[in-house]
């Protein structure tokens, strides 16, 4: 096995004196739930614990629930955060009691079977010790869904008006909400989408860190977007470096998907301003019955520059002349991908 990183090494040690200074100052394990999902055979329960503030009132009792606090927070302080690591949980599913522990930076991340939750949205129980109970939402895929939808959040669903450089520093420290703006459509697009495909899940797989899920889904649920699971990523150092691949995480959750429901086929929605073309062709190759589509909303010159720099779309060289099985659509906002979109699934 190979040695820990030095930068995974570093944090565990920072956080190793971080916590016993926040314990006397009355900071208190507190869990935050993740959107979690599953089929008849299983269900992966997501989440986190972290030290927090410990408020007058309960949330119960109408105090400020971990969610609310973090949403409430400016940028910095959603990243600054105390993780409580390797403590015991208990996930509660109907009368059904599961225990676990938290890895190194605090996460939950629980795959149950036989679980016994019918097609729909349910909640459970996540009891960390020491910390209040708190539900998580989990969304249990039909066995007769036949289409799903993975779509993309920066620049797909929402854009923020910075340099693509500096939107962690700017999530970190300012993030503020009148710098992100819903692009036109792609609300209606999905639910559109589901209307028509009732038994459809959908996924939100992006980069961004799990840190700011609760303004994510704040901003998202403000702006009509149905609800779905995130599959965001860890901000930090991990055991190999000091922070993640982006476009591995994409692959990695594509292809566990893919693994899961073995009878959906994907709607794969991103932008043009990355590297989501690329990544969606290669899921589509390797997979070649598992796409529907492809549908990339190409950013606006202003947006390119933003997103990587260049005014025109960032393209590999020589993607283009692959072969893709899978129908690739392009538009400016939702309005323009959803006419093309329910011309490419009509009969499914």
């Amino acid at each position: 096995m190979s040695a820990t990183h030095a930068a995974a090494r570093f944090e565990d040690g920072f956080h190793r004196r971080l916590i016993p200074f926040l314990r006397k100052r009355g900071w208190r394990p507190r869990t935050i739930s993740y959107i979690g999902y599953g089929d008849a055979d299983f269900v992966r329960v997501l989440g986190r614990v972290v030290l927090g503030r410990q408020h007058p009132v309960q949330d119960a009792l109408g105090g400020v629930s971990l969610e609310e606090d973090l949403v409430a927070r400016r940028g910095w302080r959603s990243y600054v955060t105390a993780p409580v690591s390797y403590l015991p949980v208990v996930v509660r599913i109907g009368q059904t009691e599961h225990r676990t522990v938290t890895d190194r930076s605090g996460y939950l991340d629980l795959m149950v079977g036989d679980h016994g939750l019918q097609p729909g949205w349910h909640d459970v129980q996540i009891l960390a010790k020491a910390a209040p109970p708190k539900a998580a939402r989990v969304r249990i895929v039909s066995a007769e869904a036949r289409l799903g939808i993975v779509s993309d959040i920066d620049d797909t669903a929402l854009v923020t008006l910075v340099p693509r450089p500096l939107i962690a520093l700017w999530n970190t420290f300012v993030r503020h909400g009148s710098a992100r703006h819903v692009v036109p459509g792609m609300a209606s697009l999905y639910s559109r989408t589901l209307a028509d495909h009732p038994d459809a899940p959908l996924f939100y797989l992006s980069t961004g860190a799990w840190n700011v899920m609760p303004t994510l889904v704040q901003f998202l649920r403000s702006h009509g977007f149905p609800a779905g699971p995130m599959l965001l990523t860890d901000w930090g150092p991990t055991n190999t470096g000091w922070f993640r691949s982006g476009q591995e995480h994409k692959r990695v959750a594509l292809r566990r998907l893919a693994a899961e429901f073995p009878h959906i086929r994907w709607v794969l929605v991103g932008d043009d301003g990355q590297h989501d073309p690329q990544i969606y062709r290669e899921f589509a190759r390797e997979y070649p019955n598992r796409v529907a589509a492809i549908a990339i909303r190409e950013l606006t010159p202003g947006e390119q520059v933003l997103a990587h720099g260049s005014p025109v779309a960032a393209v590999e060289p020589g993607e283009q002349r692959k072969f893709t099985p899978a129908p690739e659509l392009t538009g400016a906002d939702g309005f323009d991908l959803a006419p093309q979109l329910r011309r490419a699934l009509a009969g499914h």
